[in-house]
């Protein structure tokens, strides 16, 4: 499963596959070049959302409150060389992902293999899970007879437990609400073979301790990846960094689309306008000098902008002015009182104007920012979105002066070591060898120091690595994703919202809705493609809101 979260392209435009079940004319909708919608959010689904709607005719504006886009998969630079902030890989069956990387032009930017392979090392040994050309699930029988890390009979018994797996129903009621651990235990599944075999997949995936997810999203894993389609299980890694990958590309793309992208741009408000649209207001701290638009890829200070009706921008007159639309006059924004949209905004910052909203934000920010008839009709609402948590992923990075592996990543069992990869060229490291290590489910590691870590984790890759005995490090860092997914244990499912909110034109999106996936990079593009969907079905139907209001009015008061 892609880590962190399909489409086909047909004449070049991003459009939602077989995840479901739509009509003709809903597959053709296109929303009129008139109506204007914001996307909160420029992560994975946010990009998603924005590139499917810009395709479809609208006019888009993505609002980022980070200085970049990319969401939880981005990079920075230290002492020369560019570090992801964590690893991040997917599987051939994430056909939605590799769908948005082939429309961001970054296909040749991964590598994919061409079969699954992974080697599992122990401070004792190694075994080798690679499928073979049969066709699904025989295509890793092979694989499991000869896994040395378990005995005769406990191979036996993990047979009959994915036997069983495979005829469940992850959506039948009740399933989400058993722990993965006591299933398997249920099935012969002994201590031994839930760590070293079954977390080397559930883990990874879910984020949470193995015996703790939910069993639900643990059958929709194991039988897409490992018990369907032959090569659904085939890994690929980025061979570039993380933010070439998704946030530049992305960038880029939106730009030759004719959207408008703003970083640094924090939304602090949504509110529902009475006859139609929204207004969305920005804090101060994106409305002024440290608000950037992207420029060929690159961000720079941004002068206001307001959507000029090309899909292009236009300089902002002073309050009161015309700026290609109606009259503006400063003061208390016009809304319909607070009884439909929440409380009235006031406007600190700039105010933008939509006929639609995606919020692609984590459920802590959608909570926040929904308006309170759209939150009053949901199901789940905003407070069961909280009820979500987070769970965290730390990533250990150690970088030496030689090499130590020729493998391009690894498993480990009997080890604190759970995935590590090399990350050497991706880097931009000339001499050496760079080595990061994934750690999901990390929480009794996450509040660790460095140097308590480095103390544990330098001598276990030493003993997966005994070349590493000789070579002398040269940098050790930690990174943390403190809320890297939400918690992925039983009861999640009826704390996931649909895209669709009770508010026509205002849809939701991020990883952590549902979608019938876990909260990995996979997820986060199809609820992208979900919300949009949900919101061109809406634009669609609804008319245009009379009296439009200019898109975006700069010193606005109360």
């Amino acid at each position: 499963m892609s880590r962190r979260r399909g489409p086909a392209f047909r004449s070049g435009r991003l459009r939602a596959s077989g995840a479901t079940k739509r009509s003709a004319r809903e597959k053709g909708q296109q929303v009129s070049a008139g109506r204007h919608v914001v996307v909160v959010g420029g992560g994975l689904a946010g990009i998603t959302a924005a590139i499917a709607l810009r395709e479809a005719g609208a006019s888009v504006t993505l609002l980022e409150a980070r200085p970049r886009l990319g969401g939880a998969t981005c990079s920075f630079t230290r002492d020369g060389l560019v570090i992801d902030n964590g690893q991040h890989v997917f599987l051939r069956c994430c056909s939605a992902y590799r769908g948005l990387l082939a429309r961001l032009g970054m296909t040749g930017a991964v590598s994919l293999q061409d079969r699954f392979d992974v080697t599992v090392l122990g401070p004792g040994g190694r075994a080798r899970l690679r499928r073979n050309r049969l066709p699904g699930p025989l295509h890793m029988g092979q694989a499991l007879a000869g896994y040395s890390f378990l005995s005769l009979a406990e191979r036996l018994r993990v047979t009959r437990a994915a036997l069983a797996m495979m005829r469940l129903d992850p959506a039948a009621p009740g399933l989400d609400s058993e722990r993965l651990g006591d299933w398997l235990a249920a099935r012969g599944q002994g201590e031994r073979a839930r760590r070293v075999l079954w977390d080397l997949f559930t883990v990874s995936s879910l984020n949470v301790a193995g015996d703790d997810a939910s069993m639900a999203l643990a059958a929709t894993v194991v039988q897409t990846a490992l018990l369907g389609a032959r090569d659904a299980a085939d890994i690929g890694v980025p061979a570039v960094p993380l933010g070439d990958l998704h946030g530049k590309a992305g960038a880029l793309l939106l730009k030759r689309l004719g959207a408008e992208v703003r970083l640094s741009a924090k939304v602090a408000a949504v509110q529902a306008v009475a006859g139609g649209g929204f207004l969305v207001r920005l804090t101060d701290r994106g409305a002024g000098t440290g608000a950037k638009h992207m420029v060929n890829g690159d961000s720079a200070p941004a002068t206001p902008l307001i959507p000029n009706g090309n899909h292009g921008a236009a300089r902002l007159s002073p309050p009161g002015g015309r700026v290609g639309g109606p009259q503006i006059h400063a003061g208390a924004l016009p809304s319909d009182g607070g009884g439909a949209g929440g409380p009235q905004i006031h406007a600190d910052g700039p105010v933008v104007h939509a006929d639609g909203i995606v919020l692609a934000v984590p459920p802590d920010a959608a909570a926040r920012l929904t308006p309170a008839a759209a939150a009053a009709g949901a199901s789940p609402g905003p407070e069961r979105w909280l009820e979500l948590g987070a769970s965290p992923i730390v990533n250990v990075h150690v970088i030496y002066d030689r090499r130590v592996t020729r493998l391009p990543f690894a498993a480990a069992v009997d080890s604190p070591v759970q995935w590590v990869f090399d990350r050497t060229r991706s880097s931009g490291l000339r001499a050496g060898q760079y080595l990061a290590v994934s750690l999901s489910a990390a929480d009794d590691l996450v509040d660790v120091p460095a140097a308590g870590l480095r103390e544990r984790f330098v001598p276990a890759l030493e003993d997966l690595f005994p070349a590493a005995r000789d070579a002398r490090i040269t940098d050790f860092f930690v990174t943390r994703e403190r809320r890297a997914t939400f918690r992925q244990v039983p009861g999640c499912a009826g704390m996931r919202p649909g895209a669709a909110t009770a508010l026509p034109g205002l849809v939701l999106a991020g990883a952590w809705t549902d979608t019938g996936w876990p909260d990995t990079m996979e997820g986060a593009v199809r609820s992208g493609l979900n919300a949009a969907r949900e919101l061109r079905r809406g634009l669609a139907a609804a008319p245009p809101p009379s009296g439009r209001r200019a898109g975006l009015v700069a010193g606005a008061t109360a």
